[in-house]
């Protein structure tokens, strides 16, 4: 969308943003979106865990030197799980489908297979990358589907070296056991975030407001001149 899109390239000049991790990557729509849109050239890590769309990432970044692809999905521990593919590919998660979710949602937000996947964390990876690509004021986007909060958990302290983040906050749950919107934002202020925008993520589903994105950023990474 195209507030997303502006807010997104006065953030990254802003906070001078130099590596995305790009958490459920699925087809590469949002690390496309910033070359193309937001003018993004700094490192992109795309981790997705569903091995046919991990395949098509690994083609589409064939001819780009600084986007880089893990067929890993990140949550709050390391090791195997299984993991749902949805009948829409968006919507696959880690996580089980809410039996309450909306109706309009329960077609598309069902099973239609299930994988065994590797899985890692945050704590782990950023320092691998670190040492890998010199990278020092990334950024975490997060598109998990219900389990934003547990790849944060699994970043223990590493959280703190992220400039920014942007995770998806639910309005109404589609997947067992997702925080509320209110639960969210408290757990990413108490880390160090702070809102900078929101913006609503329903495509196709007017006049309902589902979930939206939430672009955070780092209350430590602010000049002292622009401290509240």
């Amino acid at each position: 969308m195209a507030p997303e899109r502006v807010h997104l390239r006065r953030f990254f000049d802003y906070f001078e943003i130099d590596c995305v991790f790009d958490v459920g990557a699925n087809r590469g729509q949002y690390a496309q979106m910033l070359r193309n849109a937001v003018g993004f050239t700094g490192d992109i890590i795309s981790f997705e865990p569903i091995p046919e769309l991990a395949d098509t990432l690994r083609t589409l970044a064939a001819k780009d030197r600084r986007w880089h692809v893990e067929q890993l999905a990140l949550d709050r521990e390391a090791g195997p799980a299984t993991f749902h593919i949805m009948r829409e590919s968006e919507l696959s998660s880690l996580r089980q489908p809410s039996p309450d979710q909306p109706a309009i949602f329960r077609h598309d937000n069902s099973i239609a297979r299930s994988v065994i996947v590797p899985r890692s964390t945050v704590a782990v990876e950023l320092p691998r990358f670190q040492a890998q690509l010199g990278f020092r004021r990334p950024y975490l986007k997060l598109d998990t589907q219900g389990n934003d909060l547990a790849v944060v958990a699994g970043a223990g302290a590493a959280i703190a070296d992220f400039v920014g983040l942007q995770t998806e906050l639910s309005i109404k749950a589609l997947y067992e056991g997702t925080a509320g919107l209110g639960e969210a934002l408290a757990t990413l202020q108490g880390l160090g975030f702070e809102p900078s925008a929101f913006v609503p993520n329903n495509a196709g589903r007017f006049p309902w407001l589902i979930e939206m994105d939430c672009i955070l950023f780092r209350r430590d990474a602010l000049p002292a001149d622009a401290q509240a």
